[in-house]
Order: C-alpha cells, then sequence, then structure tokens
C-alpha cells in the first residue's frame, strides 16, 4: 500500500509539474525550445524596387513574394494561441542601401523578440514587406512622396499577412493561431507601418491630414495650390491592398503596369493591439476611437523620428521629409480617446511602469498609460541613440559579400563603424537589456489589452469541464465578488493573481460551491481568479474600482 500511495503521489506531483508549467504562459517564458518555419509566403504583391539599380535592366513593377518566418513553442498543448506580427526596421530601403547594418526579417532584434514571444506562448511571424523608395530625390515633396508611398505599400502588407494568417485558420490552422487576439509590432522604419495600418482606415484621410495639412499632396501644376495626391488609390490599390492598382500616365513612368495585387480579400485586415519601438505617425488625424490600443517605446529625445510633433528626418541623408507625430502625441490622443482603456483599467503598478512615469517625468510630460519613453544622456558622438535592440557581428559577410568592419560607408569608414555612432557600445548584451524592459512594460498590457485572461494561463487540457461555469458576480466590484459554480462540483482553492502573475492571495480548504471575495487592501484594477475543482483548473477576470 505505501509503495502504491508513493506512485501515486509522484504522478500526482507530474500532474502538478505540467499545469504549472504553463501556468505563466503570456506573463513570462514557459517553454524552453522554438520551432521556426522560415520562408513561409503571406502573399504576392508588386514592387518598384528594381527601378532604384538602372544597371539591372528592370524598367517595370514586378511581382515580389512576401515571406514570414513563423516562430512557435515546441510542445504546447494549449489550442488556439495570440499571434504577434512583426516589422523589421531598414527604412524602406534594401540593406545595405539603406546606410545601415539592419533591414531584414532575420534581424538580431526580431530573432530575439519573436523568440521570446514564442517562449511565453505566442505565435509570432517576422514577415518583410516591399521596399524602395529614393530618399536622394531633389527636392523635399518628391522625397514626401516616395516615403508615402513605401509607407502605404508596408501598411498593405502588413495587413495582408494578417489576412493571411486568418485564412490560414480555415485552412487547417496549421500554426494554431486564435484570429481573435492578434497584435501588429513594429521596430524603427515597421513602427511607421504598425502605427499607420492601426490608424488609417480611408483613404479620403490621406488628402484631409490636420499636423500639416495637405502635406499628401502635390503642387503638381506649379500654382502654389497642392491639388495632386502623393498616393492615387486606383493606381496603388485600396489601403487595405485589397484592390487592383494599375500605373496611370501622367503620374507615373509605369502606364499599365500592375502596381497593387489583392490577396486574400474576404478576411479582415483587423487586429486588436499596435506596438512601436520607435516610428511615427504619418497624421494624428488618422488615430481615432476606432484605433486598437497602442503601446509604444520611443526615446524622448530621437533625432530621426519626433517624439511629439515635428519633422521627420531621413537617416541615410538627414535630409527632412514631412511633419509627423511621435509616442508623446499619439498615445496622449489614444488615451483621450478611450482607446488605452484596458491598460488603465488593469491598474498595472511596477517597476517598469513606474521607469517609464520617471522618464515621462524627466521628458517634460505627464505620464500617459501605454507610453515607455527612454531618456538616456548623448552617447560620446553627442547623439541621443534612440532604443537599441539590435547588434551584430562586424566580421559577419553583408549582404554585397563583404564583411561589415571592411565594408566602405557612404558617410565615411565602414558599415561597423557607422553603425557605432547610434549604437556605441553595441553588443548583444546591451541590447537585450532594452528588450528586456521593452517586455516588462508590453506583456501585462499585452495579457489586458488581449484579454488573455480568459484564454487562461493553465494547460487547456487541465481546465475543468465548461459545466463548471464559473461566474463572478458583480463584476467590476466595490468591496466584494462572489464566485460561484453552476454545478455541484465544490471549489477547492481559490488563488488570487495581479497581471504580471503575481499571487496576491491564496485560500486552501473552500468545499463550497460559493466563495466571497472581499477586496481588502487590492488597488482598484484588473486581477485573476484561479479557481481548482476536482476536474481542473478555471480562470476569471475580476475587477475592482
Amino acid at each position: 500500500m505505501k509503495k502504491l500511495n508513493t506512485l501515486f503521489a509522484v504522478l500526482f506531483s507530474l500532474v502538478l509539474l505540467q499545469v504549472n508549467a504553463q501556468e505563466g504562459r503570456f506573463l513570462e517564458e514557459v517553454f524552453d525550445d522554438v520551432t521556426v518555419t522560415s520562408g513561409v509566403m503571406y502573399g504576392v504583391n508588386a514592387t518598384l524596387i528594381g527601378l532604384l539599380d538602372p544597371d539591372n535592366g528592370i524598367n517595370e513593377a514586378i511581382p515580389e513574394p512576401l515571406m514570414a518566418d513563423v516562430y512557435e513553442p515546441v510542445g504546447d498543448e494549449f489550442g488556439e494561441r495570440p499571434l504577434v506580427v512583426l516589422m523589421h526596421t531598414g527604412n524602406f530601403l534594401p540593406t545595405p542601401t539603406n546606410g545601415g547594418i539592419t533591414g531584414t526579417r532575420a534581424d538580431s532584434s526580431a530573432v530575439e523578440i519573436c523568440t521570446r514571444l514564442a517562449k511565453m506562448g505566442y505565435v509570432a511571424a517576422s514577415i518583410d514587406y516591399r521596399l524602395g523608395w529614393n530618399p536622394l530625390a531633389a527636392s523635399q515633396p518628391e522625397r514626401a512622396l516616395g516615403l508615402i508611398q513605401a509607407a502605404y505599400r508596408g501598411v498593405q502588407d502588413s495587413r495582408t499577412a494578417i489576412r493571411f494568417f486568418k485564412s490560414s485558420v480555415d485552412g487547417g490552422n496549421p500554426y494554431q493561431i486564435d484570429s481573435t487576439r492578434i497584435t501588429l509590432w513594429g521596430n524603427g522604419t515597421g513602427g511607421y507601418i504598425a502605427l499607420g495600418a492601426a490608424t488609417l482606415d480611408n483613404y479620403n484621410e490621406i488628402l484631409t491630414t490636420t499636423n500639416g495639412p495637405a502635406k499628401f499632396l502635390l503642387d503638381a501644376d506649379g500654382d502654389g495650390a497642392p491639388d495632386t495626391p502623393m498616393v492615387i488609390e486606383a493606381m496603388h490599390g485600396d489601403v487595405e491592398g485589397k484592390t487592383v492598382g494599375v500605373g496611370q500616365p501622367p503620374f507615373t513612368p509605369l502606364p499599365g503596369d500592375t502596381l497593387c495585387y489583392p490577396n486574400h480579400v474576404d478576411y479582415s485586415s483587423d487586429f486588436q493591439l499596435c506596438v512601436n519601438v520607435g516610428g511615427d505617425l504619418g497624421d494624428i488625424s488618422w488615430l481615432d476611437v476606432n484605433s486598437p490600443p497602442m503601446i509604444t517605446f520611443q526615446s524622448a529625445f530621437d533625432f530621426f523620428a519626433p517624439y511629439n510633433d515635428g519633422v521627420l528626418v531621413v537617416p541615410t541623408t538627414q535630409d527632412p521629409i514631412v511633419r509627423v507625430q511621435g509616442g508623446q502625441a499619439v498615445i496622449a490622443k489614444a488615451n483621450e480617446l478611450g482607446n488605452n482603456q484596458a491598460f488603465i483599467d488593469a491598474n498595472i503598478d511596477d517597476m517598469y511602469t513606474q521607469r517609464a512615469k520617471d522618464n515621462s517625468a524627466a521628458a517634460g510630460h505627464d505620464y500617459f498609460e501605454g507610453l515607455a519613453p527612454t531618456v538616456l544622456p548623448p552617447n560620446m558622438f553627442n547623439l541621443d541613440e534612440g532604443v537599441v535592440i539590435d547588434w551584430w557581428d562586424p566580421n559577419a559577410l553583408s549582404p554585397v559579400g563583404v564583411p561589415w568592419n571592411l565594408l566602405p560607408h557612404p558617410s565615411g569608414g565602414t558599415f561597423h563603424e557607422q553603425g557605432l555612432v547610434t549604437n556605441f557600445g553595441m553588443s548583444a548584451e546591451k541590447a537585450r537589456a532594452n528588450i528586456d524592459t521593452i517586455f516588462g512594460y508590453f506583456t501585462p498590457r499585452a495579457y489586458a489589452a488581449l484579454n488573455l485572461i480568459e484564454s487562461g494561463p493553465v494547460n487547456v487540457e487541465e481546465f475543468a469541464s465548461e459545466e463548471v461555469n464559473l461566474q463572478a458576480h458583480p463584476n467590476p466590484a466595490n468591496d466584494m465578488v462572489m464566485l460561484s459554480s453552476a454545478k455541484e462540483e465544490p471549489m477547492l482553492d481559490v488563488e488570487i493573481y495581479d497581471l504580471n502573475g503575481r499571487l496576491l492571495r491564496a485560500y486552501r480548504g473552500i468545499d463550497q460551491n460559493y466563495f466571497f471575495l472581499y477586496r481588502h487592501q487590492l488597488a482598484d484594477g484588473i486581477y485573476v481568479a484561479k479557481v481548482r475543482f476536482e476536474s481542473g483548473i478555471k480562470a476569471k477576470k475580476i475587477m475592482f474600482n
């Protein structure tokens, strides 16, 4: 009998370990290994990048496969999982034409962030998107035209990727995606795309900007009144990339060429959370109550991308392009519209939130929930470095077959030496420390905005049956919440967690179909009640206000 009891205890412990191993999912890394499916084609669209190099003989728009690398946790039995679609930086130009070492879906930051997300229980997809514009154009309007068209194509491609993954759910769901919980995440240049995709839902908004007015119109006839759109829907396709675009004279040297190919048009491009690490919004008027919650990480002294409201500067040439709005302006308005209310209701109070509050004060403004500014002194070159999240091997071969520490840079020195100007002391440790901060701030807010509480932070196979029907009344509550179960299966234990995954209270040996949870010293905010029954565990979101 003692051996049987010992065996039962061991088996029971293994079951508990299996449950506890995934209880922190979405809040911390709970998986050791990640599998990466490289080169997934999520669509095809027309690229103009060949026109940048007249020596290659390309003088037309050509179809370009759009590719993604998909990261998934190994050993996950959860079922459908939230998806993060990540877009890299790179100034809308290929490496090294963009003047930098980064600019692909295999950037060190993209690999690091997607790997961490997968280890937390997400599915993450690092995607590429169409590149190409001329930052060396002679005039500011010409540079603005090239950039807005490049950003427009990026917005179309990001939405195409979202629709691809939604279509994959109907195609057998090979990546086990929850299509109702999607985050669009952009690093650097990708941040411009993420913010554009989150806000630009009507082509006419491009024509009616407010900060500044008519900035995406050209004075084509020279009468002093801008009247020609820099983006023409019939040529470039609609804002989702669902309609065909065809070149029309005299606006393009490519009359008759297809400039936009529709992909996955039967699916919605909507997503539930926007994250940008750097980057700006094309115009603040695009942001409205229909935009998703937003989390922004940006240096308060960003030299290239204005932190509040100002003129964007191209890193490759440092020429002015167009007036845009940065994190301070964007998140302030998002909060004013109520878009970030999920973050506010969660009442998140941790070291990362406090750091964001301190940095906001150092930047000279109130703290806006969802904005995590970086405030650092200039480096030895007297430059603000932005939010550094990348590193590289100086001895690695560049795409042109020359190591970065030997490849001459147009501005002098080598690409490696120029990279150190805005990333002095470059290292994996430096970048990962900043990514640690990003995840510390992102994680509980994504947990709240995506309602991952209802997905549950435990293995789905360990949930109690649906017959348990755990209820909480009233919810939200002022002082007390009654937890109850409709089935004749008593609650055994109740644990209360905050959105950082910290256990705040534990009640054992309840053995009742109801339980009164009193607020006592709990602050306003959202909490998770995990209730253990004989058949498994149920999680319920509760809120005190």
